[in-house]
């Protein structure tokens, strides 16, 4: 079971520019008033309070944040809360002065429609995205007026899941500035009485923190309260400064007398199963592992580490085999071998041979897998009463052999026909995790993303420690016939030691006295069933708990497991199953106000005097182009790309600014982009210009129609245009179409080829760029297809790298005053001195297309003018070259 984890609260405070003008100092700012502690830049955050109400492990929680701006002019205030991404807003409510804006649920296309219009004009971003493993960040930001207060207040719900043998409560508190009333309350009702309880927090001295912290336990009440005073916020005991940065941990369990436990409350009932005590099931495992051309290095390297702390925790009734993949497939042992100390010392040097080699040929190495297992039970060379899993990990998509995703998913659901699970880990972000997911969840198991991390072995383990030790198999959970509505799954292929079952459903009818469980399974020597009963008695006692419990707990608790079991089906569904499932996942979102992946939260505000709305979205995780952004390192990096007429954008994240020029040349010209002597990598850009008989060929524009990529030191040339991308691997030419869905990996490169949208070239860990495809009307009169690129990580590349863009890769300086009224009324003009020139720019924007290369996100920027004259070195001409490579 996957493990538990509550918010992750941050609050950002951004200033706005002031309405009247642009401030020259912060003394006119802010005035020359006295202002208490804890305003960071004229905003007073005077209260953060996270309040949780968790009953029978479902969790009610409400992050409340009040602000007062106490500048003399109007500021930007900015609200951030990440929470865990397997939980659902509730509710949003923005209260400014006294007057509320609520926020409401709404089924995404409808909510799309009401704030096109607001995209359009550049007012509206999604509120909330993917951050980190396993959180998402919701956003919000409103404009204050001098003196007013506002008042921020988000909720959402989620169902905790056991997972080692307790529930998790993780919150990662960064207030970034000192918060006057600073709290985390949390109150706890389990009716099976509550085990263990503790708190912990990675940021403050025990001594500092027992002060601060409460916790306890009795019964089936818990409470926990975390409130610092002002002096224990402080990172020192004279700085205005919050040491408040880190995790804030809460960890609980309940009594299990019996093995499971039913609840009833107001015609709806859950039903938690968690044995103790049984012996463990044997396990015949199959291991299949990508040993491809990708893995090369410190995948490879953590793989083998987790591999080899997993053999330490075989038991000697286990049975296992290793299956290796590349281009082909090889394996340890032709058949599944017993766990003895003679085989997992011989396992053991196996492993550490494992060298990397070759493409990825997924189907044939899961294929060989599940064949194993088939065999082994066939000629019964593994225990009767003992259960098979299949463990695949790999860190790309199949590019040789059978590559097609839908065609390797039949295949393997055919081999496995439902007899065991199937478990897969992604490694990274340059795979297709939802095939990974699909595939898992079809053949009952669950996919698990391993980041790529200085912790990625431990992740592997930790995988593998949540299905070491299953207790039951084949576990199904009966309950009274033509009695109840609506039942979520009741049948599962494992119960593992440390996680928890659990059922839901609507009762019919009103003799709930009579209502009984059984649940059946297989163990390791014999068949069990276990019987539960309600007593009516403990929960009527359990309902008179009322300042702990809130409202219809069990039946909020229902319909979230519901949605996300629907969700789960329906990934796997086609045709008017898809549909079914969709509208009934869709009708108990709405009903129920949860912001699920069928749902938007519209949240209107005030601005300008206008109704602006923007909306808050469930991400999923669907595939990412793009390396995840919270891998790099450093992390300060700037960001780099040219896109359109061409403009380039230098994106400068410690500026919280950026700078962009146009580049004034001729169709046909090629341009420099960037070179690197040391690495050895170069990227060029061909100009193209709009077709013959523009009505206007003074302003004709001028786009990038082809870009050549070669990395010298491993003899590797890409050339990519708008019709097809060619690669020359060593001289040998291979080419692709933007209709093609393909990845490529050999030692140390990466390119994937995503149709019609972009492709992705990665060296290694530390030098990704991204190419857009931008596609117009085959027969418009004046523009053609045209390319945009952009560097998306630029650390490892040496501090000798130069070029148009490959200039800026390195730490530079730069200043902005003396803002003014320019010639364009909305467009101020300021002073910039950079490289030791001081230049005059214009305030504009443009556009930053990786996400969406039709809309895009609007980048603000200092224009330099002049071709960028004073900002790069030397004058444009320098970086003309006369070929592609």
């Amino acid at each position: 079971m996957a493990s538990a984890w509550w918010p992750c609260l941050i609050l950002a405070l951004l200033s706005g520019l002031a309405a009247s003008g642009f401030p020259r100092s912060p003394f006119q700012l802010l005035g020359k008033r006295s202002l208490p502690e804890g305003v960071a830049d004229g905003v007073e955050v005077y209260s953060t309070k996270i309040n949780s109400k968790v009953t029978s492990r479902f969790a009610h929680n409400v992050v409340t944040t009040r602000a007062v701006n106490r500048a003399d002019t109007a500021k930007e205030v900015s609200f951030d809360v990440e929470l865990p991404k397997t939980a659902f807003i509730t509710n949003f409510t923005l209260t400014i002065d006294g007057v509320t804006y609520p926020g409401n649920v709404k089924e995404k296309e409808v909510a799309k429609k009401q704030y096109e219009k607001a995209v359009s004009q550049g007012k509206t971003a999604g509120l909330v995205k993917a951050s980190g493993r396993k959180l998402e960040k919701f956003t919000v930001s409103v404009n204050v007026a001098a003196g007013s207060k506002v008042t921020f207040e988000l909720t959402y719900e989620e169902l905790l899941k056991r997972h080692k043998g307790k529930y998790e409560m993780y919150l990662k508190v960064q207030p970034k500035q000192l918060v006057k009333h600073f709290e985390i309350d949390v109150d706890i009702f389990e009716p099976q009485g509550i085990s263990m309880l503790d708190a912990e927090a990675s940021f403050i001295t025990n001594d500092l923190l027992g002060s601060a912290l409460t916790k306890s336990f009795s019964g089936k009440k818990g409470h926990v309260s975390f409130k610092p005073s002002l002096d224990q916020q402080r990172s020192c005991p004279t700085c205005t400064d919050s040491l408040l940065n880190g995790d804030f941990t809460i960890t609980y369990d309940v009594n299990r007398e019996s093995p499971g436990n039913v609840q009833i409350v107001n015609g709806y009932f859950v039903h938690f199963f968690a044995p103790q005590g049984l012996p463990v099931v044997p396990k015949n495992v199959a291991f299949v592992i990508d040993i491809s051309g990708s893995m090369a290095g410190r995948k490879l390297e953590q793989t083998k580490e987790a591999l080899l702390r997993i053999l330490e925790d075989m038991k000697e009734e286990d049975y296992l085999n290793f299956i290796l993949f590349s281009g082909d497939v090889s394996t340890w042992k032709e058949h599944l071998v017993q766990a003895t100390p003679e085989n997992l010392q011989e396992a053991r040097t196996f492993v550490k041979s494992m060298e990397d080699k070759g493409m990825t040929n997924i189907n044939d190495g899961l294929l060989r897998g599940i064949s194993m297992l088939n065999k082994a039970r066939e000629e019964h060379r593994v225990p009767e009463r003992s259960t098979a899993i299949v463990i695949m990990l790999t860190d790309g998509d199949a590019n040789v052999g059978e590559s097609r995703p839908e065609k390797i998913q039949e295949n393997v659901r055919n081999a496995i026909g439902g007899k065991f699970p199937l478990y897969n880990l992604g490694f990274g972000n340059n795979l297709n995790y939802n095939f990974l997911e699909n595939m898992a969840l079809e053949n009952h198991g669950f996919a698990r993303r391993i980041y790529e991390d200085s912790d990625a072995d431990l992740q592997l383990q930790g995988f593998y420690e949540e299905v070491a030790n299953p207790l039951l198999t084949g576990v199904e959970m009966d309950y009274p016939e033509n009695a109840i509505l609506g039942l979520t799954q009741n049948t599962y292929q494992h119960f593992y030691d440390g996680s928890e079952i659990v059922v839901a459903g609507h009762l019919v009818g009103e003799d709930v006295n009579s209502f009984k469980a059984d649940v059946k399974g297989h163990g390791a020597t014999n068949d069990l069933t276990f019987t539960e009963e309600v007593d009516m008695k403990e929960m009527e006692k359990a309902l008179q708990e009322r300042d702990y419990i809130f409202g219809n707990y069990i039946e909020r608790l229902w319909a979230y497991l519901t949605i996300e079991q629907l969700l789960e089906k329906r990934k796997n569904a086609h045709g008017e199953e898809k549909e079914n499932l969709t509208a009934q996942a869709l009708d108990l979102s709405l009903k129920y106000h949860f912001v699920t992946p069928l749902t938007s939260m519209v949240v209107t505000k005030p601005e300008d005097n206008e109704d602006e709305r923007a909306i808050a979205d469930k991400p999923g995780e669907a595939p990412s182009p793009f390396v995840s952004a919270a891998s790099y390192q450093p992390p300060q990096n700037p960001y780099y790309h040219v896109d359109g007429d061409p403009h380039f954008i230098i994106q400068v994240p410690e500026k919280d600014d950026a700078l962009c020029f146009n580049i004034n040349e001729a169709p046909g010209t090629i341009l420099r982009l960037i070179q690197d002597p040391v690495t050895g990598l170069t990227v060029n850009g061909q100009i193209i210009g709009d077709k013959r008989g523009s009505p206007d060929s003074k302003t004709r524009k001028t786009y990038f129609g082809k870009l050549g990529i070669a990395n010298a030191q491993m003899d590797f040339q890409v050339e990519v245009t708008t019709e097809k991308i060619t690669l020359w691997n060593r001289a040998v030419p291979s080419t692709f179409s933007w209709l093609d869905t393909v990845t490529v990996t050999q030692d140390g490169l990466s390119m994937m080829i995503n149709r019609k949208k972009n492709m992705v070239v990665s060296f290694g860990d530390g030098v990704t760029f991204v190419v857009v495809l931008h596609q117009v009307w085959k027969k418009h009169p004046v523009h053609h297809d045209f390319l945009g690129f952009y560097v998306v990580d630029s650390h490892r590349m040496s501090a000798q790298t130069h070029g148009l863009l490959g200039q800026f890769f390195q730490p530079f300086d730069f200043k902005v005053s003396d803002i003014r009224p320019g010639s364009d009324p909305t467009k101020p003009d300021a002073t910039l001195v950079v490289k030791t020139h001081q230049l005059t720019v214009t305030r504009g924007s443009q556009k930053d297309y990786r996400k969406d290369a039709n809309i895009g996100t609007k980048v603000v920027c200092w224009f330099v003018h002049n071709n960028g004259e004073g900002l790069i070195d030397g004058v444009h001409t320098d970086y003309i070259v006369p070929n592609l490579f």
